[in-house]
């Protein structure tokens, strides 16, 4: 097993800033599927908002038998208590396994508003039906306020070339202490830092230093910013699991050389050091 997660938005959504090909076919979905167990890749994740999403895992289950992915999904911002037993059996059934590596909460609003339905998914936990409970997050306060909750054992968060250690870091740590299993997602900032031109996107304009930075470091290094981005999540000792978006196996295949690309000291530190000071601009939820 190595330590990528992979994302499934793009095999029941047309999504992403840098995606030019739209949603993913059901035949290339399966093909990147395969593939991705086979570079042993053992975690998916979906959710029920990802349009078919769940459906395309459960059919490539059921005609891969020998094939199972531990699979984390999320539950609607809308929750129900009265109906969530039954939605999350619904999800296993759906996704054609034994029970959910991760039940995760969309976000730390839809975590906070949904309290009530910790006790159910606790007692589906006793019985093995949910391993984990987890939510998302984006902010250094919404990790803060998550550290003293014992029943969330998973906590996943943003983490790349820009949204940093030096943003991170501490967090990172604290959340270690306190035995949390951590995720991290945006490895590519939704695939901004393989943007070319800037002129035509707001994001990507004031943030054109940084990004500017970013191909510099990945020349001086000789290496991809795939490689750089990837890797620089993967390179962090207190990161469990680093969640990628691909949307053909070729990509697939490349990302993967991340793995094996093993970054500097030196490196490590040059990335560090690249400050954004609106953290609003890092935070695709908030883009126009």
């Amino acid at each position: 097993m190595n330590k990528l997660i992979l994302g499934t938005v793009q095999m029941g959504l047309d999504y992403g800033i840098n995606n030019s090909s739209g949603k993913i076919s059901l035949e290339d979905s399966c093909l990147i599927l395969s593939k991705a167990f086979e570079l042993d890749i053992d975690t998916l994740d979906t959710a029920e908002a990802y349009g078919n999403a769940h459906q395309v895992i459960g059919n490539f289950h059921l005609f891969n038998p020998e094939i199972k992915f531990k699979v984390i999904t999320k539950v609607p911002h809308d929750i129900v208590a009265g109906e969530i037993e039954q939605k999350i059996r619904t999800y296993i059934n759906d996704l054609n396994v034994y029970c959910l590596e991760v039940l995760m909460f969309h976000s730390f609003d839809s975590y906070e508003n949904n309290k009530s339905i910790i006790a159910i998914l606790k007692d589906l936990k006793s019985l093995g039906i949910i391993k984990h409970i987890g939510v998302s997050v984006y902010t250094n306060n919404q990790i803060e306020a998550l550290l003293s909750e014992d029943d969330v054992t998973v906590v996943q968060m943003p983490f790349n070339l820009l949204d940093n250690e030096s943003i991170r870091g501490d967090l990172i740590n604290k959340m270690k202490a306190k035995g949390k299993v951590i995720h991290t997602r945006s490895a590519f900032l939704q695939g901004l830092f393989f943007k070319e031109q800037f002129e035509n996107n707001s994001i990507s304009q004031k943030l054109s230093k940084e990004l500017i930075a970013i191909k510099n470091i990945s020349k001086e290094e000789n290496t991809s910013i795939s490689n750089l981005a990837l890797s620089y999540c993967l390179s962090q000792k207190d990161i469990d699991q680093v969640l990628i978006g691909v949307d053909s196996v070729n990509q697939l295949i490349d990302n993967l050389k991340a793995v094996d690309y093993k970054m500097n000291h030196v490196t490590l530190l040059k990335i560090n050091k690249l400050k954004v000071d609106n953290l609003d601009l890092l935070n695709p939820s908030l883009w126009k």
